[in-house]
């Protein structure tokens, strides 16, 4: 019985949640509502010119710092790569420790397959952040020459 009423009162709140009332609107809101989306529109393409001239310019300081196109390209990609890889890292420790500590305690191939995973990723990831310094190092020094 506790069952049968723990389902009914689930049910019941999913369908509070899901279903829920939609009311018209008067064409004054419409208008407004479009001249919103035209303001919303105007502002995120305004953030977006702004982020690509700043993106540009610091493609630019790279290209100036490396002297040369092709090692300031490289050099702003690794450090793109550097700084989108700490949360991929995380996130993949996160799912390899799921594997190992949670699936594998039924099924140990899975919990090997989890360790491995682990090994990886942190492998991966100090790669991923030791690359722009030993590029930066080895570049800075030949050109010195």
């Amino acid at each position: 019985m506790k069952k049968m009423t723990r389902i009914m009162l689930t049910t019941l709140f999913v369908f509070m949640c899901l279903f829920t009332p939609v009311y018209a609107t008067s064409t004054v809101y419409a208008a407004s509502t479009e001249q919103s989306s035209e303001t919303l529109k105007s502002e995120s393409t305004g953030k977006l010119l702004e982020i690509k001239k700043h993106e540009l310019t610091t493609i630019e300081d790279y290209k100036e710092k490396y002297g040369s196109d092709t090692y300031g390209v490289t050099a702003y990609i690794l450090d793109r790569i550097r700084i989108y890889s700490i949360p991929l890292v995380f996130i993949g420790l996160a799912l390899s420790a799921i594997y190992q500590f949670v699936v594998g305690l039924k099924k140990l191939d899975v919990r090997d397959k989890g360790f491995n995973g682990m090994i990886a990723i942190i492998t991966i990831g100090v790669i991923c952040q030791i690359l722009p310094i030993v590029f930066a190092i080895v570049v800075t020094s030949t050109g010195n020459q």
